[in-house]
């Protein structure tokens, strides 16, 4: 596949890291030459120094052979207007833009993305997807990961199994037997700094953190077994009033009626606006990392704290600070790759990064065949992905046993007909049923090639 990127920021070079990989044919431009030359000198891909919407750029970068165009910058406008001389001059297929700005996104307007006005055929907003993934953390506590599949029938857990989980040296061919009402799978395990499917023998070990696929009924259900049960706290305190803190902000307000809500913003006028804005919530002026103010926002008696600023470096130390201050839980937004391997060493309890987010639902348009949903885990060392079983595909009509599927691949869940069904290897699958699966990096090709209708893979 041949990929231009608009924009060579911490999310255009995760794209093309991971497109590059995959022997795709990938040019990045940005108006920065730093940024095109790091990326050029980094990874297997062309790089032009340019306006991302300029014909002449989009032409030098082959525009006119492209299968897709990614438009990330920082502006939104360019992003559109890339997609628009992408389809105007040079007819390219596949369009995909993040957009920021909510008011293009409103309801009202939502003829504007059409084939007759901005052609778009994809577009991803990050601060929505990051704050739909803190709410759904947020209503989890005792996971660090919380991903939903298959019309949300089906969530993946990271868990971390401490000294007192019950189920830690007990291999995992016994699980079903202890708990044959569980109607979960665990398909992947995080152990010094090493990602993989473990088999039936495996056994989890504490400090471990487990990837678990499970019936969005069996929840806590499952939870409760690794021995996570939190409840879900209704005092959160918000550091940052941005984009993304107002939006969880307001759902919060909707979804939870008893919930206290406070947040912390430094900039003042943003302060008046976001406290005009919501109904129910308590906005103080100043800094997430001031003991006095987070002393004002009754931390110690919270039960969750967000840090949600454009900042690491101050999520880190307001989370470090909340919770010695007494705060139950702490979770924090992560954009820099470095960061997520200290979290746990310095006692935040869970992160989400905004990098990752937008590269999952970008890459669930890149991956070829029926996929229908990606989520990529650990900086991209696996991915879980969503497919469609068609009639043409290796996986249908057969006992999984028989299939002699890769090591690094494990199907966690088949919903068929609306039920989800924890796979055995006597499980068949039929056409039409969404597969769960979760597949290390270097074997997500072939997860692609079982989701393809050609004949030509089979």
């Amino acid at each position: 596949m041949r990929v231009i990127i608009c924009g060579a920021g911490q999310v255009g070079y995760g794209i093309a890291e991971k497109l590059a990989t995959e022997n795709n044919d990938v040019t990045v431009i940005d108006r920065s030459p730093h940024l095109v030359n790091a990326i050029r000198d980094t990874l297997d891909v062309r790089g032009f120094v340019g306006h991302g919407s300029h014909p002449d750029v989009l032409a030098r970068a082959g525009a006119d052979e492209a299968d897709m165009l990614i438009a990330v910058t920082l502006y939104d406008e360019v992003n559109m207007v890339a997609c628009q001389v992408a389809h105007s001059l040079f007819n390219l297929p596949t369009k995909i833009a993040r957009i920021r700005s909510q008011t293009y996104l409103a309801k009202h307007w939502s003829n504007l993305f059409s084939r007759d006005h901005l052609p778009i055929d994809v577009i991803i907003s990050p601060e929505v997807e990051v704050g739909e993934m803190v709410l759904r953390r947020l209503a989890q506590p005792g996971a660090v990961e919380t991903i939903p599949f298959a019309d949300d029938k089906v969530t993946v857990l990271g868990i971390v199994c401490d000294e007192n989980c019950p189920v830690i040296d007990t291999p995992l061919r016994q699980l079903t037997e202890l708990f044959p009402d569980l109607n979960a799978i665990v398909v992947g395990v995080f152990r010094n700094g090493n990602l993989f499917v473990p088999r039936s023998a495996d056994q989890m070990m504490a400090g471990d953190l487990v990837y678990v696929m499970t019936d969005t009924g069996r929840v806590k259900r499952t939870l409760t077994i690794f021995g996570k049960q939190e409840t879900l706290g209704s005092r959160v305190v918000i550091g940052g009033g941005g984009n993304i803190g107002h939006y969880v902000a307001h759902h919060l307000e909707k979804r939870n009626p008893r919930a206290k809500i406070k947040v912390i913003e430094m900039d003042r006028d943003r302060a008046v606006e976001i406290a005009e804005a919501l109904d129910r919530t308590v906005v103080l002026h100043g800094s997430a990392m001031d003991d006095v103010i987070l002393k004002e926002a009754d931390i110690a008696e919270a039960d969750t704290m967000l840090a949600l600023t454009n900042d690491d470096k101050v999520n880190i130390l307001s989370c470090v600070m909340a919770k010695k201050l007494g705060c139950r839980r702490a979770m924090s937004l992560l954009n820099d790759s470095a960061f997520p391997p200290l979290v746990r060493t310095i006692g935040i309890d869970a992160f989400v990064d905004p990098r990752a987010v937008t590269i999952s639902r970008i890459l669930q348009h890149v991956r070829r065949g029926r996929i229908r949903n990606v989520h990529t885990i650990q900086n991209g060392a696996a991915e879980v992905i969503e497919a469609e079983a068609l009639e043409t595909s290796p996986l249908v009509g057969r006992p999984l046993r028989e299939l002699d599927l890769p090591g690094g691949i494990r199907i966690g869940a088949i919903l068929h007909g609306g039920e989800v069904i924890v796979p055995t290897g006597a499980s068949q699958i039929r056409k039409g049923d969404r597969l769960v699966i979760f597949a290390i990096a270097n074997q997500v090709h072939r997860v692609e090639q079982m989701a393809r209708v050609s004949l030509e893979y089979f």
